[in-house]
């Protein structure tokens, strides 16, 4: 029963899983991985006050099950207990449990928390997560403790596509202390990112086996820390360049005469994301705004299966077939009045463009959207939508909906 409530769980059967996992713990309630597996077939059910108690009772039959403690950990994370986290945390030092994956769930919390200096510090331990992409150069790496003046430095994408182009504000800064940029990005960024100010020479990454000589590297995302990032020293100004003008009016051709407000729409990221199940939503689920009197624009490259059947019996303009690379998605955003997406690479393009952009945050967001506010301070021009503690999008989308008609309606006007 343990091992097939396991084996369901590796299948995303959650539900089957947790089932199993009770029954398998009547009939071996000591069993602390029962427990613990229990737990975290719980936690992606989002039912995270129940998988905690799993966690705990795991740690109580087996006082030093380093797991247990690491996925209490992220359910108190998920419930937002930080003071709790943080103590734990405490009590996992002292006991000898912590691991380079503790580190890195705590310094998201110092980040989601508002506490940057602890935050950007504890960021780098994703370098030695197995799922780190970044590349071992030989030349030293360069996190803000000396000058660049006169150097070239190396700036390479270390993680998703959102996150290069959140990172890539702090480009023009390094250019103002007298770095030579050479900018590493991911292929699809590399023609948005070759025209970025301050980036003398931008590379895909694919071209990474041909590098100009170089002689001090960054992490993209570890420019926060090389700054001493705080929330009232965020570059915050939009700092991607705008796309060819015609570019921009080709899309414009394509989508005919302006006579009602244009809203682009993206409802899904990565599915490979740790956070999927919370970030993504069913377009089923956004339908609930398109009867606003707008046009609907799709920003949404490969849909899942069920969306796409959803997208075809709607009213939503869908030329994504048409947008080769993020270069063509900013000229679509160009001609949009607004963009409403969850967190995804969409929503760094939009908001680093300087567009409006509402998002649709989950109960417990990505660090850099922190905690209660409707506004960003990475960028301006960005609004956020928060799920409440019902954790779902519904009524979310109510009251966007409700805003959507109220701008619609005094369009033109």
């Amino acid at each position: 029963m343990r091992t097939r409530a396991w084996v369901l769980y590796c299948l995303k059967r959650f539900e089957e899983s947790a089932d199993d996992g009770l029954r398998a713990h009547q009939l071996d309630p000591y069993n602390a991985e029962i427990c613990n597996n229990l737990g975290l077939a719980l936690r992606r059910l989002r039912r995270n006050d129940e998988a905690l108690a799993w966690f705990e009772k795991a740690i109580e039959i087996e006082p030093r099950f380093a797991d247990a403690f690491d996925n209490r950990l992220v359910a108190l994370f998920h419930l937002h207990r930080f003071d709790e986290l943080f103590a734990l945390s405490d009590r996992m030092r002292s006991l000898g449990l912590s691991n380079e994956v503790t580190a890195w769930n705590v310094s998201l919390a110092h980040l989601l928390t508002g506490n940057f200096g602890a935050g950007w510090r504890g960021h780098q331990t994703r370098s030695k997560l197995p799922s780190s992409r970044y590349p071992r150069f030989q030349q030293p790496m360069w996190l803000g403790e000396e000058s660049v003046a006169g150097r070239t430095i190396l700036i390479a994408a270390d993680e998703g596509l959102g996150d290069t182009i959140h990172f890539a504000r702090y480009i023009p800064k390094l250019a103002e202390q007298g770095a030579r940029v050479l900018l590493a990005v991911q292929d699809p960024l590399h023609l948005l990112m070759s025209n970025l100010s301050g980036a003398s020479r931008c590379v895909p990454m694919s071209a990474m086996g041909t590098l100009p000589a170089f002689d001090l590297h960054c992490p993209i995302s570890s420019l926060p820390l090389a700054f001493k990032t705080r929330l009232d020293t965020i570059p915050s100004e939009p700092y991607l360049p705008s796309p060819p003008g015609s570019l921009v009016q080709a899309w414009e051709t394509r989508l005919g005469p302006r006579t009602r407000l244009r809203v682009g729409l993206a409802w899904s990221g990565d599915p490979s994301h740790v956070n999927d199940e919370t970030r993504s939503i069913p377009l089923r689920t956004l339908s609930r705004i398109l009867d606003v009197d707008a046009d609907f624009v799709s920003l949404q490259k490969a849909p899942r299966p069920h969306d796409a059947a959803v997208r075809e019996r709607s009213d939503i303009v869908d030329l994504t077939a048409e947008l080769t690379d993020f270069t063509d998605t900013a000229a679509l955003i160009g001609c949009l009045d607004l963009v409403i997406t969850v967190d995804t690479s969409v929503a760094h393009l939009a908001g680093a463009l300087g567009r409006p952009t509402w998002i649709l945050l989950p109960w417990t967001p990505d660090y850099r959207w922190l905690l209660d506010r409707t506004d960003s301070p990475w960028y301006p021009s960005v609004r956020l939508f928060r799920q409440t503690e019902t954790r779902e999008y519904e009524s979310v989308l109510d009251r966007i909906r409700d805003e959507l008609r109220a701008l619609a309606a005094g369009f033109g006007h």
